[in-house]
């Protein structure tokens, strides 16, 4: 892989929340380094208020943003992925996308603050933590290594490390 528009895609069941989350915070971090796509298996039809709200009261823009099928991924004519990043939650018995391709492929998975039941206040802060671990993951993956990428074994290792960094994770700055 190239070290410059490394092509990103971040994948789950809906693409309506944590996918849409990750697409908007690397392009809006790193969009120079990353061209970043989002899509879901069985995709919602639409970006949950609750996403585009979090994305809003942390200041990263989300205007194209709209929940659509890894398909469009999967088609001859389609650019190829470098990097796909599954980001459901195996341990609330969600199924992941399985996808094939000549790309690495990690999980970090995260659960789906589109699933809180609760009141309004409850499904932000669904969304606000999602969004906490999120972007630690990113900020993670900004800062491996450049001669990493080149490294596919070893990026590989690292890409599933940082599936399990969390917000209050030491090695983690801030932003």
């Amino acid at each position: 892989m190239e070290p410059n528009r490394i092509r990103v895609l971040f994948l789950c069941t809906g693409n309506s929340a944590r996918s849409v989350l990750a697409e908007a915070t690397l392009r809006a971090w790193a969009g120079h380094r990353f061209e970043v796509f989002s899509a879901g298996s069985r995709p919602a039809g639409r970006v949950n208020p609750f996403a585009l709200q979090q994305l809003a009261s942390d200041g990263i823009a989300a205007a194209g943003l709209r929940s659509k099928s890894w398909d469009e991924f999967a088609t001859d004519g389609a650019a190829p992925i470098d990097l796909v990043v599954t980001v459901c939650d195996s341990a609330a018995t969600e199924t992941c996308p399985v996808v094939f391709g000549d790309f690495l492929r990690t999980h970090w998975g995260l659960p789906d603050p589109a699933a809180i039941e609760g009141t309004e206040q409850d499904k932000r802060e669904a969304f606000a933590q999602a969004h906490r671990v999120v972007k630690a993951r990113l900020l993670a993956l900004l800062a491996l290594p450049a001669q990493l990428w080149n490294d596919r074994a070893a990026l590989k290792e690292s890409l599933d490390r940082i599936g399990f960094v969390q917000p209050e994770d030491e090695t983690v700055g801030h932003g």
